[in-house]
């Protein structure tokens, strides 16, 4: 037990509390922070989406096999499945992969705090028939609390940041909010 408070990032239990938050705001985080600060904001545009209907539909179909799903932790954190010590994010493609990856990190990271050690993550593309392995290193660790810190900052802003074309936005579900 000693040996894992020595790994613990200098973040305060405290600071933690006062951070988290759910995974879907480490993804925008990384793919709009428009985005973020909308979803932050109860603006939910998905239930529309062919994109989100898509994902749902594929993630509700694979790996049935798995008896744990759709684990909720601290009702802030969903895991898809956990089979052993793996924690597997499903996801329909790579187009996001970064985002994907920092939201899984999150989840180990997130686990990590409550004192559950040892986890992997994976990522898992069925459409494509590809994985991959995520680690939570120690780089990782020390930087989640920065990336945190900056979707409170996000989320605080009392209009959201300026909306900024990319490709995504054509296939995005909040684009009738930036760009209608």
């Amino acid at each position: 037990m000693a040996q894992e408070a020595e790994t613990k990032p200098d973040l305060p239990e405290a600071g933690f509390e006062a951070l988290r938050t759910n995974g879907v705001k480490v993804n925008y985080f990384f793919i709009c922070q428009r985005k973020l600060w909308l979803y932050s904001k109860n603006l939910t545009m998905e239930s529309g989406s062919d994109q989100v209907t898509l994902g749902r539909l594929l993630h509700d179909r694979a790996y049935r096999y798995l008896p744990k799903r759709e684990i909720m932790v601290d009702n802030m954190i969903r895991i898809d499945s956990l089979e052993g010590s793996v924690i597997h994010e499903v996801k329909y493609s790579r187009k996001m992969e970064d985002a994907h990856r920092w939201q899984i990190l999150y989840y180990l990271y997130y686990l990590k705090q409550l004192g559950i050690d040892g986890l992997e993550g994976e990522i898992n593309y069925p459409k494509l028939r590809r994985k991959e392995e995520v680690t939570l290193d120690n780089e990782a660790e020390a930087k989640i609390p920065q990336i945190l810190r900056e979707i409170k900052q996000i989320e605080n802003l009392p209009e959201p940041p300026e909306a900024s074309f990319s490709r995504m936005c054509k296939k995005c579900s909040y684009a009738e909010l930036c760009w209608g």
